[in-house]
């Protein structure tokens, strides 16, 4: 029942016992006749009407103050239930609705005392329930909005432009991902000889002018989640390479430049890399993921291929000094840890990764030349490798997503033997990167990024397509 309404029933009750009053005080009988017994029967009807709104006003004026109890405890239960269905801290259960618990109490409360008939009775469990239904409908108004959700502990997911991945792979879930790349390099320096090989290795007894080389790699990785932060992953590369290099023979007078083509395949460097979530990030702390990657020398090495030199290589003046076929591996086992973040600031995420590579260095490594013979070169120590990267991803719908990122490396110099071999320095290589990623399916993902050299000593284009599927 409205306020407005019971002040309405209380001044009307209040003008009815006025009027009957006046009325009875007005009419002074002559005598105890009918007309007296007349009026002591209005007097007893006032008498009783007054008692009965008497309780009325005593009913109305609970029924106020239990409104009032029940709207601040209905706002807190609504406020509660629009964060998710959880109460504030310290109201303890919350109940299935509060007007739904106050029809209850409201249809099994006892006659209130004081009540003098039935009918008064009833006029108080009317009150009574109209109140219960003036709580409903002002817990009706007020409904829960769903469950708050779920606490992210992945990092989101981003267009992948890079060789390390941001998102590990559910506990229990393999993902197979068959990728394919391709790069073009094209330079006029020896050193590019030496960062597709082992820089200096190839002394020059030539003066190369161009080298032009293709490279096509096919890999399947297999990566396997342990936990919901812990994941394993092995990687199998199929290498083919051709190169052509335009140079002049030193010593032999000719102008004539010419061509020699040389070309290799077979296995890669077997990788396997483990990868951890350290933490669980959002918008004011990163993401962080650790890895550890060990890089076999599985492939053909730079040492096994046939060098074109008649006897040795080093002083040598016939024979091109250059390896007539291209290998397919390092010829080195190396180890990689690194560490990758990712910021998530709606719609945008920023991600990079630092890492350092270690090259494992040989002992007794010898050269074949073109005789079969062997051309002993002591101890070799490929130069360790800093690299960092970062980048931006941006969610384009909820299947389609973008990634431009940079990426650089920095190869500290080649020793033989504990020296720095003659004209190995450091290198620098620049690339910019771009990606994007579009999601099939639950299963389904297609990856594509294309990557440009900013620098002499880095490739010059570098396409990537990756398919991962996951079981």
């Amino acid at each position: 029942m409205k306020t407005g309404s019971l002040r309405g029933i209380r001044q009307a009750g209040c003008s009815t016992l006025l009027l009957l009053g006046s009325m009875a005080q007005g009419q002074t009988p002559p005598d105890q006749g009918p007309a007296a017994a007349k009026l002591e029967q209005l007097r007893r009807e006032v008498a009783e009407q007054a008692a009965v709104l008497e309780a009325m006003k005593r009913s109305m004026a609970e029924q106020e103050a239990t409104i009032r109890e029940l709207r601040s405890v209905l706002g807190t239960d609504v406020l509660a239930r629009k964060r998710g269905g959880q109460r504030a801290p310290g109201t303890g259960p919350a109940p299935a609705s509060a007007g739904e618990d106050a029809a209850t109490n409201a249809a099994s409360a006892p006659p209130r005392p004081g009540a003098q008939d039935g009918g008064n009775t009833a006029m108080e469990q009317n009150a009574t329930a109209q109140a219960a239904q003036a709580q409903l409908a002002l817990a009706g108004d007020e409904q829960p909005v769903g469950r708050p959700p779920e606490e992210k502990t992945a990092p989101p997911a981003i267009a992948p432009i890079f060789d390390q991945p941001g998102v590990l792979t559910p506990a229990g879930k393999l993902v197979v991902e068959p990728s394919f790349q391709y790069g073009y390099s094209s330079s006029d320096r020896v050193a590019l000889v030496g960062y597709t090989i082992i820089p200096a290795l190839l002394i020059g007894l030539i003066d190369v002018r161009e080298v032009k080389t293709s490279t096509y790699i096919e890999t399947i990785a297999l990566r396997y989640g342990l936990t919901k932060r812990l994941e394993i992953e092995a990687k199998v590369p199929y290498v083919q390479s051709s190169g052509s290099t335009v140079s002049r023979e030193v010593f032999t007078g000719t102008a004539m430049d010419n061509v020699f083509n040389a070309s290799g395949k077979g296995l890669g460097d077997v990788e396997a890399t483990l990868r951890y979530q350290l933490n669980y990030g959002n918008e004011k702390m990163p993401y962080f993921v650790g890895w550890l990657r060990y890089k076999s020398n599985t492939g053909k090495s730079p040492f096994d291929v046939v060098t074109d030199c008649v006897t040795r290589c080093v002083g040598n003046t016939t024979g091109t000094g250059l390896p007539l076929g291209l290998p397919t591996g390092s010829g080195f086992q190396a180890i990689q840890p690194g560490i990758t973040w990712l910021l998530p600031s709606d719609p945008a995420v920023f991600f990079g990764t630092f890492s350092y590579l270690h090259n494992f260095a040989r002992n007794d490594v010898s050269r074949t030349v073109l005789n079969g013979e062997k051309e002993n070169l002591g101890k070799i120590a490929p130069g360790d490798i800093f690299g960092f990267n970062f980048g931006i991803g941006l969610s384009l719908n909820e299947h389609a997503s973008f990634s431009i990122g940079y990426d650089q490396s920095i190869i500290w110099p080649t020793k033989q033997n504990g020296q720095t071999v003659p004209g190995s320095v450091r290198v620098t290589q620049g690339t910019l990167l771009v990606g994007y990623s579009y999601r099939f399916n639950s299963r389904y993902t297609l990856n594509l990024s294309v990557g440009a050299g900013l620098t002499t000593d880095t490739p010059n284009l570098t396409v990537t397509l990756r398919l991962p599927i996951t079981f």
